[in-house]
């Protein structure tokens, strides 16, 4: 049964760093492609960041360049998502998924992901 479970959501500072943690069992992450995404209150759930499985490089939205970070752990089976500088805009739900063909997760584009975590509440308030 594929499953992802997020966490390392928190309250922070603006200013403040926080690292998420996406772990996945049934299924070995180095096979997908996977992306952050988030939706904040009333808003549409955006893509935050992606590693591709093909390339292994991330891709970034323009709003996190050069303060997230996302690096993968083969051997935990686990994608991180180092924030830094955390804006008060940065507060939403972060969701990781999986997207097994490749074809969605680099453009940052929710739709068509395959699999989804149920979330971790991220809240960047001082």
């Amino acid at each position: 049964q594929v499953q992802l479970v997020e966490s390392g959501g928190d309250l922070v500072q603006p200013g403040g760093s926080l690292r998420l943690s996406c772990t996945a069992s049934g299924f070995t992450l180095a096979v997908a492609s996977i992306g952050w995404f988030r939706q904040a209150p009333g808003k549409e759930r955006e893509g935050v960041s992606c590693v591709s499985s093909r390339d292994g490089n991330g891709y970034y939205a323009d709003s996190v360049k050069g303060r997230f970070t996302l690096f993968r752990n083969d051997a935990k089976n686990t994608v991180y998502l180092q924030m830094n500088n955390l804006k008060p805009e940065d507060t939403a739900v972060y969701y990781c998924a999986a997207d097994f063909d490749d074809k969605n997760c680099i453009f940052l584009r929710p739709d068509g992901m395959d699999y989804w975590g149920k979330g971790t509440l991220v809240t960047v308030s001082s």
